[in-house]
């Protein structure tokens, strides 16, 4: 997540070192030009892999109930009106689309997610589900060599976190924790998290009514950049083996095709990217183009293009061009999922915004 709203924070210092001297140019937690797929080591013990809650080596007390991944799915995640979940297939397209696609027509669609493990972690971002009897504790936000402190900007909790809730990366890079109350419909995400002795920290953190269509206050980010939730906009392995991906899948492009401290609902919040003219706002969405021949794609491939013709890609976060989040799983096929490289963002259209 790259903060930087009006001044420059830590991030911002560490991104451009890490640039500059590996000529990659994504968000820290991004690798632009790697290749994560083929993957065939061990899994990793971060958590959410699979369709059932682990144990990530943190101590302390766990999940107090016996919960399933699928449970997620079960539930409402935002109504139907929501933004996240609005078929936009016939939406018109924005008047200025040809000329933002041609900024990042070549970049290449790639699943920021799959099994087995990179750079030692699972790939993507894991979440975990838990009960209504989960025990709430409080979240101390703080700075960090990653980051700042955005607490001010932070819901205060208490946050019905696991002591062996999966930290995406294992605590490397943009570091989300994301939980789901699966008996009261709310989410509950950290950024930049860390868990020592006994205590959750974080440099921001934010609560979702997942029945309520409410959003976070004006200016404020959330543990994405945008101000959005992360949940909703992942590819889900238990939402693939239901056939359909009913919501808005979440998706990074880099600083210069951002506009700079510039939203659109639902996001709230902005970044001091360096996007021009012809760049995109956060909350802006993306459609495949309804010609798009999708029949030569896995049947996999085909829900998760689907969803993008339907409900759209919706940016979310400073990253490599074109890069969608999901969950990860042992399930997913890597070598499957690199097929999604095939398709150019030219076979994208911006719908358009208000």
């Amino acid at each position: 997540m790259l903060q930087l709203p009006l001044q420059m924070g830590m991030r911002s210092v560490l991104c451009t070192t890490f640039a500059l001297l590996f000529v990659v140019f994504s968000g820290c937690s991004k690798k632009e030009g790697t290749t994560p797929g083929n993957q065939n080591g061990s899994k990793g013990t971060n958590g959410n892999t699979t369709g059932t809650t682990n144990n990530n080596g943190n101590t302390g007390t766990g999940n107090t109930c016996n919960v399933q991944l699928a449970d997620a799915e079960s539930i409402e995640i935002f109504p139907a009106d929501n933004p996240w979940n609005q078929d936009i297939s016939s939406a018109a397209v924005d008047p200025n689309s040809s000329q933002i696609i041609a900024n990042f027509s070549s970049s290449k669609l790639k699943a920021d997610f799959g099994s087995g493990l990179w750079d030692n972690a699972p790939i993507g971002i894991p979440y975990t589900v838990v009960c209504g009897s989960q025990s709430k504790l409080t979240v101390t936000f703080r700075a960090n060599s990653y980051d700042g402190n955005y607490g001010s900007e932070s819901d205060p909790g208490p946050y019905p976190i696991p002591s062996n809730a999966p930290i995406e990366g294992n605590g490397q890079g943009d570091s989300h924790v994301l939980v789901v109350d699966k008996d009261n419909d709310m989410l509950y995400e950290l950024y930049n998290a860390s868990y020592t002795n006994g205590q959750w920290q974080a440099s921001s953190g934010a609560i979702f009514n997942l029945k309520s269509d409410a959003l976070r206050p004006d200016g404020w980010t959330s543990a994405d950049a945008a101000g959005l939730p992360i949940f909703p906009g992942l590819v889900r392995y238990e939402e693939v083996l239901k056939g359909t991906i009913d919501h808005a899948i979440r998706f990074t492009l880099q600083s210069a095709n951002v506009k700079p401290n510039s939203y659109i609902s639902p996001a709230r919040h902005g970044v001091n990217s360096s996007g021009g003219q012809y760049s995109l706002p956060f909350g802006a969405k993306l459609r495949l183009k309804a010609s798009f021949d999708i029949s030569g794609y896995s049947s996999n491939l085909q829900i998760i293009l689907t969803a993008m013709k339907k409900y759209g890609i919706i940016l979310a976060d400073i990253g490599s061009n074109m890069y969608i989040s999901g969950a990860p799983d042992e399930r997913w096929n890597n070598d499957d999922l690199q097929k999604l490289g095939q398709i150019a963002a030219s076979n994208f259209e911006v719908v358009k915004m208000n």
